[in-house]
């Protein structure tokens, strides 16, 4: 995707949101050191977002991973019903983000399509690298997969999502469940990145200027996967995946100011072209990270309820 002026694509409130970012002054996060970053994410994450929801239920207790290692998670949901579970893997390149910079966003979803929301907090890099995101993402849907009947939720109905690096996580869950028979009624993909390389249009397009730049890009790759053939592995790049027939019914929600918009149009066109169910909405002139932003950008909120209506399409055409 490119344009001759991209900046003139960003509705008011979206340019509104950048000038302020600007004149606030911050040192960019690629400039950081990754523990500086998170912290600097942590404290910031909450400005633009929605007011939490209160929901009935919440509980935080940890998950075995193949390694020993207890892998912390949320679960949020708005009832004590045995309801239908998103697990949920929040973004922030692999290096930040947590449990917590994606809570409003997973209670809302929980709220709006009447779901439990499982949260996981899976191991950032640089410390852990590539494939250990991957692997602790799979460990924890696999061990709800297995576990849901102690925790209260329905047996038969189990979604996995995620926004930007989350994203890529899910689209990679969503093919190895495909692999070993884990039943998956949709994968929700906010912005995921999909691609090994920032070759497309919209890279070069949207690289700088646009919340997401290519030197964030560059920095969140080279702390999780800095060996470049590492890159061409499916579990990073699900665009590089031999096949993707018989893979969960996606929901994808793109922004298009968005350095990663156009891997993620390739990524649905090549699960429609495999005959795999995709549900695609664009949401014009935004950029990446506006799912978080709600108190500032309308189009979050949209992106709220269309998510919802996703899961609830999926969980209501599946056996409870």
């Amino acid at each position: 995707m490119s344009h001759r002026n991209p900046r003139a694509l960003l509705t008011p409130a979206m340019h509104g949101v950048i000038e302020r970012m600007a004149r606030a002054g911050q040192v960019p996060l690629h400039a950081l050191t990754p523990q500086l970053a998170r912290a600097t994410y942590e404290v910031n994450a909450g400005v633009l977002d929605l007011a939490p929801m209160k929901l009935q239920r919440m509980e935080n207790f940890t998950l075995p991973t193949r390694d020993g290692f207890d892998l912390p998670v949320r679960l949020v949901a708005p009832s004590d019903e045995a309801l239908p579970v998103l697990v949920y893997l929040h973004g922030g390149g692999f290096t930040i983000g947590s449990i917590a910079t994606h809570d409003v966003l997973c209670r809302h979803l929980s709220q709006l399509a009447h779901c439990a929301v499982l949260s996981v907090g899976y191991r950032l890099a640089p410390e852990h690298r590539f494939p250990v995101a991957f692997e602790d993402a799979w460990d924890a849907l696999t061990w709800v997969a297995k576990h849901r009947p102690e925790k209260g939720l329905d047996t038969m109905r189990m979604a996995v999502g995620g926004d930007s690096a989350g994203g890529t996580l899910a689209a990679a869950c969503a093919l190895q469940a495909r692999d070993t028979g884990l039943d998956l009624k949709l994968q929700l993909l906010i912005y995921p990145g999909c691609g090994a390389h920032q070759g497309t249009a919209s890279h070069t397009t949207f690289g700088h200027g646009f919340v997401l730049e290519a030197a964030h890009i560059d920095y969140f790759f080279d702390q999780y996967i800095p060996n470049q053939q590492d890159r061409e592995d499916w579990r990073f790049a699900p665009l590089l995946a031999d096949d993707v027939a018989g893979v969960a019914p996606a929901w994808l929600g793109l922004a298009e100011c968005d350095p990663l918009v156009d891997e993620g149009l390739q990524y649905a066109d090549k699960l429609r072209a495999a005959g795999v169910a995709v549900d695609l909405d664009i949401y014009r002139g935004v950029t990446h990270g506006f799912i978080t932003m709600g108190r500032a950008i309308p189009e979050a909120r949209q992106a709220h309820m269309d998510a919802a209506r996703a899961l609830k399409h999926a969980f209501d055409r599946s056996p409870g």
